[in-house]
């Protein structure tokens, strides 16, 4: 599959058309889930989120509010870290997911590019790309090598070992990776961590591409608030383990506390920590 026929396969024009009166169900939902860690330590409380197919959703927080832990309940890989889903469900198309073992749910479509990368560097890009399609056993894996190299030219120019490549070529390595399982949902966790402004846009802008290209629908775990705002279509933001503000991008955007906390700006008149007021919490449990 190249990327022409990558994109006509997704044409919106080709797609049936919304029965009118009638919701789309989410491709992810998350309802109400808390993860616990060692069997004592309770890290998400109650979360839940809803991701619809086709969008970029960004998943936002401090440091600690458990938006990493939050995408390893996704993609199963929480028994690595001896961390359990204790309440709640994760559906996926319809289907729950909890519990499910980790390849297997890569097989379902569920796809993580993990914080700092994660790359094999002591084997090749094209090897790599190779191992991001293990779960596969059809003959497309060639083609979609060169997909890969269609958004990522710079890959295919690097034919030495992958811990050789600077931090920007590792993020698109990791990123092409995740394409050569054909997912229909990549978890993407800080891929701006470590880039320079200037790579930091360059990604976020084929992440952009993919989505719009492939409909390959992306939940974005970011610190840089503003390319993520910028990237998605709506948002969620999270706090001490569960989620305290969420809409559309825009909404977001204009939001006077999200522009104090994480974009830099807000109200003039607030001079000091003690003017802000706090997220308005909403209650997310059942």
């Amino acid at each position: 599959m190249n990327a022409a026929t990558a994109t006509a396969a997704v044409n919106p024009a080709s797609a049936p058309a919304p029965v009118p009166g009638t919701a789309k169900a989410p491709l992810l939902s998350v309802n109400n889930i808390e993860v616990v860690y060692n069997d004592v330590i309770l890290v998400l409380r109650g979360l839940s989120l809803e991701v619809p197919e086709g969008e970029i959703v960004a998943l936002l927080g401090a440091n600690g509010a458990g938006k990493s832990t939050t995408l390893k309940a996704i993609s199963g890989l929480l028994k690595t870290e001896d961390g359990e889903v204790t309440r709640g469900d994760i559906s996926f198309a319809g289907e729950r997911i909890n519990g499910i073992d980790p390849d297997k749910i890569v097989r379902r479509g569920i796809f993580q590019v993990m914080e700092g990368r994660r790359i094999i560097g002591d084997m090749t890009c094209q090897e790599n790309l190779r191992l991001g399609a293990f779960t596969r056993r059809d003959g497309g894996v060639k083609d979609d090598i060169e997909m890969v190299y269609h958004y990522f030219p710079r890959l295919k120019e690097r034919t030495g070992l992958a811990g050789y490549l600077s931090g920007g070529e590792q993020q698109m390595l990791a990123i092409g990776r995740a394409m050569m399982a054909r997912p229909k949902l990549i978890l993407m966790d800080e891929p701006s961590m470590g880039l320079s402004p200037l790579m930091v846009k360059e990604v976020f802008s084929i992440i952009r591409q993919i989505n719009k290209d492939l409909g390959v629908t992306i939940l974005l775990v970011e610190q840089n608030a503003r390319m993520a705002l910028q990237a998605a279509t709506r948002g969620y933001i999270m706090e001490n383990g569960k989620v305290v503000l969420d809409g559309t991008a825009e909404e977001l955007r204009n939001n006077e506390d999200v522009k104090e906390f994480y974009l830099g700006g807000g109200n003039e008149e607030r001079k000091s920590f003690k003017n802000l007021k706090s997220f308005k919490r909403r209650k997310r449990w059942i």
